[in-house]
């Protein structure tokens, strides 16, 4: 049987069917057009082993010799007696090509089981790949793990993953890869502060930049395992898993489980490769939000600038001062402006109210109409946060309902049922049960019919600890349940965007991000903290899918004081907007920010369709990050004076050298000329002195500089010293 090889920017897929079970020869650097008798890769046998080559499939299994974590565990239930059929011999049924695509049927007729895999390497070089088992057997099997595994070459020899809290979201952490397995295990029920965005294994010193890197993102918003397994012979396999409690999936004859898609990127020019395959397969999804000029021609729209009332009044919300915010706003220019918490009934706090979707008629006896036609006739859009998955003791609705609330009995909490312990002061809404999802469904879908709703903030703000239905494990249930209810409001309502927020970060992953438009990476408003943040969340996610908002001047979740040119630098590396009461913003600072504003209209489109560029800068206390061009125009020429690169050149301390020296300028076109400009701080700038701290600017900083691709990506330019949490931001023209 030929092997299967799928090919695709830069990226090959072998699989061989040799051993008659499906097995990864190669995930890696293209091969070209042709390949070799495969037979010359078949391994010696070493002493006190196997007797036979022991292969690594596509779904690892015992009864190949593999020793290491198998893809499939699980076993059948016969009169009650559970553990049998325990380890199934899988071999190929049905191969199914297509263009880049692969559908792979193996099965074991004796135990009753058969897994179909779908491959797809879409056109960026993004693999996309899951599995589905199907209990073809007279009598129950019940599934312990289905996992998506993928080989790395030998020379992986370091580990990338990221970790992080409430607030620190997204920070790496690297090993050296060693016999055994390293596990991240989110048990969280949702995808979790501390989950890592991207797994990635690579060769010694991967950078931005440099090496190579195999990487893989488990799309699913619930319990799962990300994994490396280096068994004894060296190889190594990595991939991810949902994490399935106690009995949570048991098939019936005929029934079926499909695993969460597993992305996988490979790149020879270090993460900046991973996440231009990653870019390309978000940009190229049908219902994307594009920038308003796309490359692609697809139907585009800006991202709108925006304005979230959190930070700037909490639960305070009295008309006549929103009113009063919203005007300020859109003087500002400001295009989207969104109601945050405490508008429904009860709701005074974070103690009362959830489960109660109905307008607070103490609060807005109009509704809201009074507040959103001052929103909309001042040119934005309106948008409102809710949280539909979870529920406050105190509310109407967990009063009337209380089988409703998640818990570990098979006991209602009306009967006496044990709940979880809280978290904010709430509870979950079981949706696994029919009437309490309608009952959402139908609240949530009110307020958009009945209101001018262009955006919903929907949060979800606790894990789903001992999460239970009819007293058993449910989190499984749930995440699908909470998938059907985004798609089915979606469906009612495709002209609503929908952000993801979880407690900030908690709920990053593309699940959830198949099913809206952006994603809320941190509630940290420090741009300090969000430069790290945005930095590793940017790995996999691009900028316009992620809210990076301007704080107020003082935090309010680190206290830390910064400049408004430091604040919105940062922010302005992704859907852009604020949480600032901007009412008080007057005089020289409130133009400023308007400076701001503009700068972001202007180069949006850029930001929202180039190629993310991360310098790796020898002095750790500065980072140099920024976004490309991709492409020219359609006649292949570049206009003179089109920006073609916007970077950010940011110091996050103070550093052990006097002055940062030549940093050299990665990314651009080799055989263009650039004129580069320092646009913010720029002399005259009110910021410009204090950004600094330096007797004399080098010569180009006040002049400009004017030099090739070639020469800025290998001498590159002689840096400012700047003041510690200060940033620089620099627009690169073709000259």
């Amino acid at each position: 049987m030929d092997p299967l090889h799928l090919r695709s920017a830069g990226t090959s897929l072998v699989i061989s069917f040799d051993s008659g079970e499906a097995e990864v020869i190669h995930w890696g650097a293209d091969l070209g057009d042709s390949l070799p008798d495969l037979a010359i890769l078949v391994e010696p046998i070493p002493p006190s082993s196997i007797d036979g080559t022991v292969p690594a499939g596509l779904l690892p299994q015992a009864s190949s010799g593999w020793r290491g974590r198998p893809a499939l565990r699980g076993h059948r239930i016969i009169d009650g007696v559970p553990g049998l059929d325990f380890s199934p011999r899988l071999r190929v049924v049905t191969i199914t090509a297509g263009h880049n695509s692969a559908v792979i049927v193996q099965s074991d007729t004796e135990a009753g089981i058969t897994v179909e895999s779908s491959l797809t390497l879409h056109m960026g070089g993004l693999l996309e790949l899951r599995h589905t088992v199907a209990n073809d057997g007279a009598t129950p099997y019940q599934l312990d793990e289905l996992a998506t595994v993928l080989p790395v070459a030998p020379d992986a020899v370091e580990l990338l993953d990221l970790t992080g809290r409430w607030a620190r979201e997204d920070h790496p952490q690297r090993r050296s890869i060693q016999q055994g397995t390293w596990v991240r295990t989110g048990r969280h029920g949702r995808t979790g502060h501390d989950s890592s965005l991207l797994f990635a294994a690579g060769t010694a010193g991967f950078g931005n930049r440099h090496g190579k890197v195999w990487a893989t993102h488990l799309a699913w918003s619930g319990n799962h395992e990300q994994f490396a397994d280096t068994i004894g012979d060296g190889r190594t396999m990595i991939g991810g898993s949902e994490l399935l409690g106690p009995a949570e999936v048991i098939l019936e004859p005929g029934g079926t489980y499909a695993t969460p898609s597993l992305f996988a990127a490979y790149s020879d020019s270090g993460l900046d490769g991973i996440s231009k395959a990653f870019y390309s397969w978000f940009r190229s999804r049908p219902h994307h939000v594009l920038p308003a000029q796309s490359a692609n021609g697809g139907a585009g729209k800006a991202r709108p600038v925006v304005l979230n009332t959190w930070e700037a009044v909490y639960f305070d919300h009295n008309l006549a001062s929103l009113i009063e915010l919203a005007d300020s706003a859109a003087e500002l220019g400001v295009e989207r402006f969104v109601l945050d918490d405490g508008w429904f009934r009860g709701r005074r706090d974070d103690r009362a109210g959830l489960g109660d979707w109905y307008v607070d008629e103490s609060l807005w006896p109009d509704g809201l109409t009074p507040l959103i036609e001052a929103v909309t006739s001042n040119g934005m859009e309106f948008g409102l946060w809710v949280e539909p998955e979870m529920v406050n003791l105190d509310s109407d609705i967990a009063r009337a309902h209380p089988e409703w609330i998640v818990g570990p009995s098979s006991e209602s909490h009306k009967d006496g049922g044990r709940l979880p312990l809280e978290w904010r002061n709430q509870h979950i809404i079981d949706l696994v049960n029919p009437e309490a999802w309608q009952y959402i469904f139908d609240r949530i879908d009110a307020l958009l019919r009945g209101n001018n709703i262009s955006y919903l903030k929907w949060d979800q703000n606790r894990d789903l600890l001992e999460h239970g239905h009819a007293g058993r494990s449910s989190v499984h249930q749930q995440t699908l349940a909470a998938y059907r209810l985004f798609d089915a409001l979606r469906e009612a309502h495709p002209g609503v965007e929908i952000e993801s927020c979880s407690s900030g970060g908690a709920r990053v992953d593309l699940g959830i991000l198949e099913r809206t438009d952006r994603i809320w990476a941190s509630d940290c408003n420090d741009a300090l903290e969000r430069q790290t943040i945005q930095r590793w969340t940017g790995l996999v996610v691009p900028p316009e899918l992620v809210g990076g908002h301007i704080g107020p001047t003082t935090s309010h979740t680190t206290a830390r004081t910064h400049d408004l040119s430091f604040r919105a630098i940062t922010s302005l590396f992704g859907h852009f907007g604020m949480e600032w009461d901007v009412r008080d913003v007057q005089g020289a600072e409130r133009e400023e920010l308007k400076r701001f504003i503009a700068l972001y209209k202007e180069h949006r489109d850029l930001i929202h369709s180039g190629r993310m560029v991360r310098a790796d800068v020898a002095d750790d206390s500065l980072m140099l990050h920024g976004v490309v061009a991709d492409g020219g125009v359609p006649d292949g020429g570049v206009p003179a004076g089109t920006t073609a690169a916007l970077f950010t050149l940011v110091s996050t301390r103070t550093s052990f050298a006097e002055q940062p020296g030549r940093i050299t300028i990665p990314g651009l076109d080799p055989e263009l000329n650039y004129r580069v400009e320092a646009i913010f701080p720029a002399p005259g700038d009110a910021d410009y002195v204090h950004t600094f701290t330096q007797t004399r600017p080098p010569a180009w900083l006040e002049s400009g500089a004017e030099a090739n691709g070639r020469f800025l990506a290998e001498v590159g330019l002689p840096m400012p010293i700047l003041n510690p949490e200060h940033a620089l931001l620099l627009r690169f023209t073709v000259a």
